[in-house]
């Protein structure tokens, strides 16, 4: 099957719902997620959207196979059922404070998702050089993550995430703990990056301009339990740029529906 400009189906969902358990007697289980379905084509970007507590994060996590759908959901990557974490999938986190980990160098912190699966030290070693020099840190593979700014720090966040080389690129608000000048190079490096690899990217954000900004097409997620309520395809043309891509027509015209759809099933 095909999707949006003939593209081969990279991730595909069909009737996901999440139930949220409590080990609390009196609180018992919630229904978060009921219902969700959309298919992701190879090498494209689409945001995920919804006002907070909507379940955007546990869609996230469930696309990961960090936590289990319900019976009779089937998420599908490249055609093979997620039962657990997939090997070709990576996943980057909003606190990259947390997400490193201090006692490893910057290059060891990158080098971490190849220590199963690439047994020669010195192709893992070329690979971690190569994703560094891809995110702009060739020089600070030495450094601890403590001695970088956050913004760097979240880039060693991407290049870890691209280093295996993965189909899918799972990524929850990964640039809103930093300024808006430091985002905004960040979502430029990561469009360049991600078509240099063609890798299909799943991104969540609460910024509706980010959203518009990066994606190919952005979800809506609405109602409790949520689903998606509304599909914004961005027509802005690639390469993408901060000034004349978001004062472009087509640029104001998704960020407006994309605002409705938003309030419209607050």
């Amino acid at each position: 099957m095909k999707v949006r400009g003939q593209r081969p189906v990279a991730l595909r969902l069909m009737d996901l719902s999440y139930v949220c358990r409590d080990v609390r007697v009196d609180v018992g289980s919630r229904r978060v997620l009921d219902g969700v379905s959309f298919v992701v084509g190879r090498g494209e970007f689409v945001s995920i959207m919804g006002s907070s507590g909507v379940g955007k994060t546990t869609l996230l996590r469930t696309l990961a196979g960090l936590q289990r759908s319900v019976a009779g959901s089937t998420v599908r990557l490249e055609g093979v059922d997620v039962v657990g974490p997939p090997e070709r999938v990576s996943l980057v986190f909003q606190d990259y404070s947390s997400s490193l980990l201090p006692w490893r160098t910057v290059a060891r912190n990158v080098e971490l998702p190849l220590e199963r699966e690439v047994k020669s030290k010195a192709e893992r070693r070329a690979r971690v050089d190569e994703a560094l020099e891809m995110v702009g840190l060739g020089d600070r593979g030495a450094d601890r993550p403590f001695e970088l700014s956050g913004g760097m720090q979240q880039r060693v966040q991407i290049a870890r995430a691209l280093v295996s080389r993965p189909a899918v690129v799972l990524m929850d608000e990964p640039f809103g703990a930093v300024d808006a000048l430091t985002k905004a190079s960040l979502e430029d490096q990561l469009l360049e990056l991600v078509s240099l690899m063609g890798t299909t990217v799943v991104f969540v954000t609460h910024d509706m301009d980010e959203a518009v900004y990066l994606s190919d097409r952005v979800l809506v997620l609405g109602g409790a339990p949520a689903a998606v309520v509304a599909e914004v395809e961005v027509g802005c043309p690639r390469p993408r740029s901060q000034l004349s891509t978001r004062s472009s027509a087509e640029f104001l015209y998704a960020r407006r529906s994309v605002h409705e759809a938003i309030f419209g099933c607050a």
